[in-house]
Parts: C-alpha cells; structure tokens; sequence
C-alpha cells in the first residue's frame, strides 16, 4: 500500500474538486436576468458571488469575512454553519436591491451539505428563487 504524502493527498483533491467545478460548470450558465451564484468554501470562511457570465462581471458578493455577517450574527451562535446561513441571506438583500430574483445555484465541486447547504438556505430566506 502505497503512502501519501500530505501535501500530494491535498493536491488531488483539489484536482478532484475542480474537476468536479468544471463538470458543472458545463451545464449551468449565469446571465444578467439570473446569474449564478457561486459558493466558495475554505477550511474557516464561505464565500459567494453572483456572477453574469455573459458579460463576465461580478454583480454581488459577500464572505463570512464581511463586517456586516459578523453584525448580523451577533450573540448568536458563531458556529460556521450559522454565519454561512447570515451570509447567504445578506447576498440575497444584496440581490435584491440590484434587481436580482432568479439565480443558479453552482455549488463549486462541493457537496450540498453543511455549510453550502447553510449558505444556499439562507439565500432562498433573504428571497432568492434558485
């Protein structure tokens, strides 16, 4: 049985997970009427943007690293999958006043679970329709 080396095992799953990105990426498109919402997750934050892929622009975007999540959560319970959910529902206020109803959801080669399943709720609270 061959070993690992750490540095190899994290590189092939990266490898993994963009594949993965790529492999959705082929079937879902953002436009201006319903761009995608992209979902980024590092081991301590959560990132997400919606994105036009027509016109190759950014329209909104919002991390757990914004001091408005950390407002927004509060007292509350500061547990990562808590403040996934306060960011999504932000972004969705974010959308909202720019016009945004409609989005698709790209979940990043990630599974739809957690914090992306937090994050994804908490955008259809704030009034998204995915």
């Amino acid at each position: 049985m061959a070993r690992f080396r750490s540095s190899k095992l994290r590189a092939s799953r990266r490898l993994q997970r963009q594949r993965r990105h790529l492999r959705i990426r082929r079937k879902i498109h953002g436009s201006a009427e319903c761009p995608r919402l992209v979902v980024f997750r590092s081991l301590k934050n959560i990132e997400g943007q919606l994105i036009d892929d027509d016109a190759s622009r950014t329209l909104a975007g919002i991390s757990t690293l914004a001091p408005a999540v950390k407002e927004e959560a509060g007292a509350k319970s500061k547990s990562k999958v808590d403040l996934a959910r306060v960011a999504g529902r932000l972004l969705a206020e974010r959308a909202r006043e720019a016009g945004i109803g409609r989005v698709v959801f790209d979940r990043g080669g990630y599974q739809y679970h957690g914090r992306v399943e937090a994050f994804a709720a908490g955008a259809r609270e704030g009034g998204l329709v995915f």
